[in-house]
């Protein structure tokens, strides 16, 4: 298993702060509301108990006047015609149904059905004896009171099952509370959860472009400091790019101006190889000097997005590539679909793919280029699209692979005068990739040479 697959517990945990806390207090909610269900059902059960235990405890004591009072003659009629509330049974037999054998009647039991009322009363109306016990099956008791005849009034005496939830549509209103509970808890949650949300998609665009708007400082005191605590960041970053543009501004502005005179000169130097391979190191210096100021502007920042055929963009670049470099057309080549559109900036997507070509064919003889995507999609509509360069290099040492993305790092053994560069091509390429949302890397292949790994979002 895979460090990021989630265990089987955790499996339908929300991924979002928005979803965790609303299930958090989703689950609390539905916990406080049975526990209080629960409480007023234990307190209904003693209710029903106490009121079963009263109706019983009347009608016992009602039946045993009945029958005392009654002629010796009609008892049974008499005590045949009463109406015993569920749960009594009341007979007149020869012997008692309660047994000495078996334990008596609780005296929580024997309290709740007031028996000492027919042991206390007048002498008259007090029995003979009296047995209780306890059947050997459920809430099951016997009670039994012997005439001043020797007959015996035996009751039998059933609680009936306690009913703690009386309302047929109690479950139904329970989950109807508990999803209107639901709802409202989302809403708020999502509602509450929404300036992270906010922080977040300012982040990924001020990552994207730094001259990106700034957040609205408003919403509860934490969100509105968090908010302008953001703000402030932000412009710090723009001013220390803006500083730092300025300065390699100046200094490429004051370089020209030697390297202008020093082109002068050369062209009057008599000796000729000399004077050409000053002219080269000027060009070069020259060429450095261009590309350190383009990779500090970073002027894809200010182009505008566009949807465009990333399909027909990567076929331009590699035939571009193709004019420019004859000897090396059989090595160039193109696989992926007819047509791909995105949403990215032209001309500096452009240059990144022409300079991961143009790497690929300098220092490694070969550019094929594979486009493949939208995949693993990450929200509606959205995927990955992959575009992989491969060349038939020496590749590159494993602990090289992110240092080459350095600016002005170059390896000897795949960069050196007789190849050019500048050291500027991968950050310049990494730094376009990453403001689209993409990102690239580096890889050495199973067979041998080095493939360069881009993505973009679809």
């Amino acid at each position: 298993m895979s460090a990021t697959s989630p265990t089987a517990p955790w499996r339908f945990w929300p991924r979002s702060l928005a979803g965790r806390t609303a299930l958090v207090l989703l689950l609390a909610l539905t916990a406080v509301q049975a526990a209080g269900l629960t409480i007023h059902a234990l307190d209904r059960v003693d209710l029903q108990r106490f009121a079963q235990a009263r109706e019983i405890s009347a009608r016992s004591i009602s039946a045993w006047r009945t029958v005392i009072l009654a002629p010796a003659d009609r008892r049974g009629q008499m005590l045949a015609e009463l109406e015993l509330p569920q749960g009594l049974e009341a007979t007149l037999d020869e012997k008692p149904l309660a047994r000495l054998d078996q334990p008596p009647v609780p005296p929580p039991i024997a309290r709740m059905l007031r028996l000492e009322q027919l042991i206390s009363g007048s002498p008259r109306f007090r029995p003979r004896e009296v047995l209780t016990s306890w059947g050997e099956r459920g809430p099951l008791f016997f009670v039994s009171l012997r005439l001043p005849s020797g007959e015996w009034l035996n009751l039998r005496i059933t609680l009936p099952p306690p009913r703690p939830w009386h309302s047929e549509t109690f479950l139904i209103a329970f989950f109807a509370m508990t999803l209107a509970a639901g709802l409202l808890i989302n809403w708020a949650v999502r509602r509450l959860t929404r300036p992270v949300r906010l922080l977040a998609e300012a982040a990924e665009r001020l990552g994207r472009d730094v001259n990106a708007p700034p957040m609205p400082e408003r919403g509860p005191t934490e969100v509105a400091k968090a908010a302008h605590a953001f703000n402030t960041m932000a412009e710090r970053i723009r001013r220390f790019v803006g500083d730092r543009t300025q300065m390699l501004a100046a200094i490429g502005h004051d370089l020209r101006t030697p390297i202008t005179r020093l082109r002068l000169r050369a062209e009057f130097m008599d000796d000729d190889e000399q004077r050409r391979k000053m002219l080269a190191d000027l060009d070069e210096m020259e060429a450095m000097v261009a590309a350190t100021l383009a990779f500090a502007r970073d002027d894809s920042a200010g182009e505008p997005t566009v949807a465009l055929d990333l399909a027909a963009l990567c076929r331009t670049v590699l035939d571009e590539a193709a004019d420019a470099r004859p000897d090396l057309a059989e090595a160039i080549g193109y696989s992926g679909p007819e047509r791909l559109a995105v949403q990215a900036r032209p001309v500096a997507l452009k240059r990144a793919l022409a300079n991961l070509v143009g790497n690929a064919l300098a220092y490694g003889g070969a550019a094929r280029l594979a486009l493949t995507g939208p995949e693993a999609p990450r929200g509606p509509g959205g995927g990955i699209v992959r575009l992989a360069v491969e060349d038939e290099g020496p590749g590159i040492p494993d602990d090289q692979l992110e240092a080459v993305f350095q600016p002005f790092r170059r390896l000897e053994a795949s960069r050196n005068r007789e190849t050019g560069g500048t050291g500027l091509g991968l950050p310049i390429a990494r730094n376009i990739f990453r403001a689209h949302g993409g990102d690239v890397v580096l890889r050495n292949r199973k067979g041998g040479g080095l493939v360069a790994l881009a993505t973009l979002p679809g």
